[in-house]
């Protein structure tokens, strides 16, 4: 089969795709754009979370953007927006609208879009390697709609994975045709990408560092030839804002596992949340095709979140389709091949024991920089679904070839659509995005810093996200790992309202503190709120309703 040239990409298909991204992110997702603010994509887990980063991101830039990572949850701790991927990315986001309500809405839209770039980002770079709209339109189906996504569609840091498609279609074309704007362009999605986070972040630095000892083995054999100087520039240009971002967003990552060590990811953590190899055949209890028949497999695993691999059928047989006989030239179909392999191999992280050296991802952990921040292998996953999303354009486009071939004009014009409905519908969930608990009044006006109870994850959530009205410094938080003094606080608050908690908050430099009624009905902490006895502790309690307010004098 003869190479394929890139095809020349138009105005109006690039207004196209991402129109069609957009749709169909849209469509996927229903009925949450009607509510927008009111309700979030997913779950009240960790989307809450983030929805309250998004807009610290955009509070800390126009007020302390010296001070960035000095959040206002785990006070007095320092670097505390550090603990956990940080979404430094949608930083600009988060400068539009303030409180609760813009928050969720300005995450639900981040969500929606992350898909819509997902689907363009995967379009642009099939059409550069060489692909069709047939075979262009099934890979932006098959990266963004992917059923592993349904799993972490409560994760915006994972499911904003674009950047790393679109960063590889303005490389790859900006150096197969020397054009220095598009090298500097793809440099530049690529730092943005970076900045999203870590999980896959520092997948993508050693990607693009394996990527560049590549193209210098290619351009050494073939005997060292002069390159453009605007080419050498841009890549220099791209290179260096990518090396400055990534020293940047390091230095408080790195304070924070000098500070605490516990936000290391031990060898045991990394082995608990890897999965087995069975968990390929295990698709998300959200999957309206496959839940049922994969439920035996799924209830298999632990952290079933994290360990549900399914790649959907469709996009399977496209990919072996394509890796057997595309339209990609040979080299690059046997490449994605061989990284799809080997990428899903990492993606299983590995298990203890006497055999744990023969899981790759071992070494990673081990020997190279930066893979022990990582606690979830299974999220690599996401560039085994990117390089089967490839393979499966090249087989969608045989597939069309062999259908004009064979078929009338009008049922093979058919044929595109059939294939990218039956990768949407693999992708097509149950999901309920539930209504957001709306935020107390005058949550924000209790004296800071400010602790409230219970401190349950669910709990702290909640207060997070409320505390973007304002951000009033909390105790509370919610993050990767759990720092020692929040434990400790915790731990010391087991009876609050007593002598030994109020002696420790009084401390620590605490303030005022609330407990939630409606969230500890019918315990010991809501009974000992609502009527136990102050004496001695000089402690002021003030009703609120369904809050409680204690002050510390």
């Amino acid at each position: 089969m003869t190479k394929p040239v890139p095809a020349g990409i138009t105005g109006r298909e690039l207004l196209g795709c991402a129109a069609l991204g957009v749709l169909l992110a849209l469509a996927m997702h229903w009925p949450l754009p009607l509510h927008l603010g009111e309700r979030i994509a997913q779950d009240l887990g960790d989307p809450l979370v983030q929805a309250w980063q998004v807009a610290w991101d955009g509070h800390a830039l126009a007020h302390q953007p010296l001070s960035f990572f000095q959040a206002n949850q785990f006070w007095p701790l320092p670097d505390s927006l550090a603990f956990s991927d940080a979404l430094v990315g949608y930083t600009a986001a988060g400068l539009i609208g303030s409180g609760p309500h813009a928050a969720v809405a300005r995450y639900d839209l981040l969500f929606l879009l992350a898909y819509a770039l997902c689907f363009a980002g995967a379009w642009l770079l099939a059409r550069e390697l060489g692909a069709g709209r047939v075979g262009a339109a099934v890979a932006g189906a098959a990266f963004a709609f992917a059923p592993w996504r349904l799993e972490q569609e409560g994760h915006l840091h994972i499911i904003s994975s674009g950047g790393i498609a679109l960063a590889l279609f303005g490389l790859v074309r900006g150096y197969r045709r020397r054009s220095a704007p598009m090298i500097v362009a793809g440099w530049l999605v690529a730092t943005w990408q970076f900045s999203l986070g870590f999980s896959l972040g520092l997948p993508l630095v050693y990607l693009l560092g394996a990527g560049t000892l590549a193209t210098l083995a290619v351009w050494w054999r073939r005997g060292r030839p002069r390159q453009p100087r605007g080419v050498l520039l841009a890549t220099a240009a791209g290179m260096l804002c990518f090396a400055i971002v990534a020293v940047l967003l390091a230095r408080p990552y790195l304070r924070v596992l000098e500070a605490h060590p516990e936000a290391r990811r031990s060898a045991v953590t990394v082995a608990i949340y890897s999965p087995p190899p069975r968990a390929f055949l295990a698709a998300s209890g959200d999957s309206r095709v496959w839940s049922a028949t994969t439920r035996p497999v799924r209830n298999s695993l632990n952290v079933v979140p994290e360990k549900t691999l399914f790649p959907g059928l469709a996009i399977l047989l496209l990919a072996l389709a394509g890796w057997r006989f595309g339209v990609f030239e040979r080299r690059l179909r046997v490449g994605l091949a061989l990284a799809t392999v080997a990428v899903a191999i990492l993606s299983l992280g590995f298990q203890l024991g006497p055999g744990s050296w023969l899981f790759p991802y071992r070494w990673l952990y081990e020997l190279l920089p930066g893979w022990q921040g990582i606690r979830v292998p299974a999220r690599l996953h996401t560039f085994t679904t990117l390089s089967l999303a490839l393979l499966a354009a090249a087989g969608a486009e045989a597939v069309f070839a062999r259908a004009r071939r064979r078929r009338s004009a009008s049922a093979a014009a058919a044929v595109p659509a059939v294939l990218v409905i039956a990768i949407l519908a693999e992708g097509w969930g149950f999901v309920d995005h539930p209504s957001v608990p709306p935020a107390p009044p005058h949550f924000s006006r209790a004296p800071q810093p400010a602790l409230h109870l219970p401190m349950d994850p669910p709990g702290n959530r909640r207060y997070v996200l409320w505390s973007t009205d304002g951000f009033p410094k909390l105790v509370n938080g919610r993050a990767g790992f759990y720092p020692r003094q929040f434990r400790a606080v915790q731990r010391a608050t087991a009876g609050f309202p007593d002598a030994r908690s109020t002696a420790f908050l009084r401390k620590l430099g605490v303030r005022s503190i609330t407990v939630h009624l409606d969230r500890a009905r019918g315990s010991a902490l809501a009974r000992r709120a609502s009527a136990g006895s102050l004496r001695g502790l000089d402690l002021e309690r003030h009703p609120r309703g369904r809050r409680v307010l204690f002050l510390l004098r």
